[in-house]
């Protein structure tokens, strides 16, 4: 058993801030301890997706800087590193550092850019936007929220298709719906 997993069973600090990150999408991280929790919990933001909210999780961050990440994303300009996020906010990169853990600095297409609308984000989705995905029925969805709320957020379309026991064929249908 990882020394991190058994901390959370004995401080109970830990324990409600485990159980508030898996239950509040919207819960500000404090410290680099918070940070490292999240990243334990599988809990990433992706640098090129992320809206206002996901950016103001980030202990250190005003909304002003959150705004302006996400207008020059939406302009086209793509962040490659954490370097890119620091000329992006002109701030120095050894301030931003700690953040690199939790965040995903991932390559999209031009036509997955184009089509968001169809990305759902399962560790995020409520079970009615679960439902409107392509290929994931009512059971699907619940069965994503029940083991979201009881296991934590997924960290990967293969956690995903383990922790659900889904086909490969169910996998190759519903990869072009999922954001993680």
């Amino acid at each position: 058993m990882n020394q991190n997993w058994l901390s959370f069973r004995l401080n109970p600090r830990l324990q409600k801030l485990r159980a508030n990150l898996l239950s509040n999408p919207y819960h500000r991280l404090q410290s680099g301890e918070e940070i490292a929790i999240a990243v334990e919990l599988g809990i990433r933001i992706d640098a090129n997706q992320a809206v206002v909210d996901d950016w103001l999780r980030l202990p250190g961050l005003s909304i002003h800087q959150a705004q302006s990440l996400v207008e020059i994303s939406r302009t086209g300009v793509k962040y490659y590193c954490i370097e890119d996020i620091a000329a992006a906010l002109n701030m120095s990169v050894q301030r931003l550092k700690p953040l690199e853990r939790i965040i995903d600095f991932s390559y999209y297409d031009e036509e997955a850019l184009s089509n968001p609308t169809q990305l759902i984000n399962p560790n995020q989705a409520t079970l009615e936007a679960l439902m409107r995905v392509p290929f994931i029925d009512s059971s699907l969805a619940e069965a994503v929220v029940q083991n979201r709320a009881s296991e934590g957020y997924f960290r990967s379309l293969v956690d995903f298709q383990q922790r659900l026991s889904l086909t490969p064929d169910a996998i190759a249908q519903l990869m072009y719906y999922l954001r993680f």
